[in-house]
């Protein structure tokens, strides 16, 4: 089915449990694929075992390639023998139903963290197309747009609530957990666009990024000699590129 397209496999033995893998995860470009990073990272921090499936971002053909392994031809896609869940917050629900720590075990902490994915998962729209997910790159875009502003106020918002109503150092409590997951690209974009943020969330987007699952995706996205001209002229947009952190030219 991949002979056609680069997919390269990675048994992940850094972070995850070794043994038979129950799952495949198909994924795109580490360094532009903001939902592939989602169930992906839960997988990673909670030890789930897994085999990665990455398929690259080609411009011309993006549908044709996914089709393959997607029905609705996108990323993330789960693969549990022979079953498909597609879209990121079906494949954690489908996790939730099989492993521990997926959702936190206190009813209160579990509805809000449904709650703030949930919204995560739909909303936002301003910051995700003004500040393309580009794990890589710092880029200067400023003045940002108001639209922008309003959504960063939102998420600090958020995270500040659930980490004074839970005790942190996560998003719902003591342990990492999936809101965790769904905000991780968030804060890949505010480290790559110098993202505005309140002090208590500024320090919660810190200490996530040094997770072992953020720092492995950030690794390896830097390594990753691929290019795709789309998402890097969404990128940029009409900003300025002051660095890009990737070891290959």
């Amino acid at each position: 089915m991949f002979t056609s397209v680069a997919v390269a496999q990675w048994r992940y033995t850094e972070v995850i449990n070794r043994g038979t893998f129950m799952y495949q995860l198909f994924i795109a470009n580490k360094n532009y694929s903001s939902w592939s990073l989602r169930p992906w990272l839960l997988l990673t921090e909670l030890g789930i075992a897994f085999e990665e499936q990455q398929v690259l971002f080609r411009s011309n053909d993006n549908a044709g390639l996914f089709k393959g392994f997607a029905p609705n031809a996108k990323v993330p896609c789960l693969h549990d023998d022979g079953w498909v869940v597609w879209d990121s917050l079906a494949i954690v629900e489908y996790l939730a139903e099989r492993h521990p720590g997926v959702w936190p075990a206190d009813a209160k902490a579990r509805s809000w963290a449904r709650s703030a994915s949930a919204e995560m998962h739909s909303g936002f729209s301003a910051l995700r197309g003004y500040c393309p997910f580009h794990a890589a790159g710092r880029f200067d875009k400023t003045p940002l747009p108001a639209a922008v502003l309003t959504d960063l106020q939102r998420i600090s918002e958020l995270w500040l609530q659930g980490i004074s109503w839970f005790g942190g150092p996560y998003l719902a409590g003591s342990a990492f957990s999936a809101v965790d997951a769904f905000f991780a690209p968030v804060v890949f974009r505010c480290q790559s666009y110098g993202l505005p943020l309140s002090e208590p969330a500024a320090t919660y987007a810190c200490f996530l990024l040094q997770q072992a699952g953020m720092q492995l995706w950030y690794r390896q996205a830097l390594a990753e000699p691929y290019r795709e001209a789309e998402h890097e002229q969404a990128a940029l947009g009409q900003g300025k590129l002051l660095a890009d952190h990737r070891i290959s030219g």
